[in-house]
């Protein structure tokens, strides 16, 4: 199928007959690597549902009153991430003959941002307070806006319900990313007429 279609193939085991390769345009491995390596890598802003959700805050009166705009609700951005940890929530004490280790950072206790951008509220909730949350609590925080909430639903759908949309990347397991990436394609590739493997 794959050698069809004009992509690389690997030798595959034998087999007697192959039918249906008519009606793909497309295959897609979806491994099983990490999405990220950095705690900035979430959930949340590998799916794309991130900057979807910061549109949100940044349409609220208290954003508008404060002139934030949706880069203000990046912990990735200067403009809204904590100055000391730089949006990490966290800081890295290195260790000479060991690993380093990380502590939660004493300026912003660990929530990534400036202290006037938590006092932003969408439905009462706070950037830092979308991002701790469950992908199955964000469902019924967003349920009334179509776009997050298709990707949320297919987070859900591929068994991804108890992960935070901030959780590092970094603490995934392999399976996770591997439905992280899928739930990504669902939403944003072409997943009519794909085989997925």
């Amino acid at each position: 199928v794959a050698s069809r279609l004009g992509q690389k193939i690997q030798e595959c085991l034998p087999y007697d007959e192959l039918t249906g390769i008519e009606n793909l345009k497309d295959i897609v491995l979806v491994s099983q690597k990490p999405i990220g390596r950095t705690p900035k890598s979430t959930p949340a802003t590998y799916s794309g549902v991130f900057d979807l959700i910061r549109e949100e805050f940044a349409a609220t009166k208290e954003a508008k009153t404060h002139k934030f705009g949706k880069e203000h609700f990046s912990f990735n951005g200067k403009k809204g991430q904590c100055e000391v940890c730089n949006g990490l929530g966290q800081l890295k004490i290195p260790m000479s003959f060991m690993d380093d280790i990380w502590i939660p950072c004493h300026h912003c206790n660990g929530k990534r941002y400036r202290e006037e951008i938590l006092e932003v509220h969408y439905k009462e909730k706070t950037i830092y307070d979308v991002l701790n949350m469950e992908v199955r609590e964000a469902l019924e925080l967003f349920r009334d806006n179509p776009k997050i909430h298709h990707i949320l639903d297919t987070l859900n759908d591929v068994g991804l319900s108890y992960i935070k949309l901030g959780q590092s990347a970094t603490t995934l397991s392999g399976g996770e990313a591997q439905r992280l990436k899928l739930a990504k394609e669902l939403t944003t590739g072409n997943a009519k007429d794909t085989l997925y493997i």
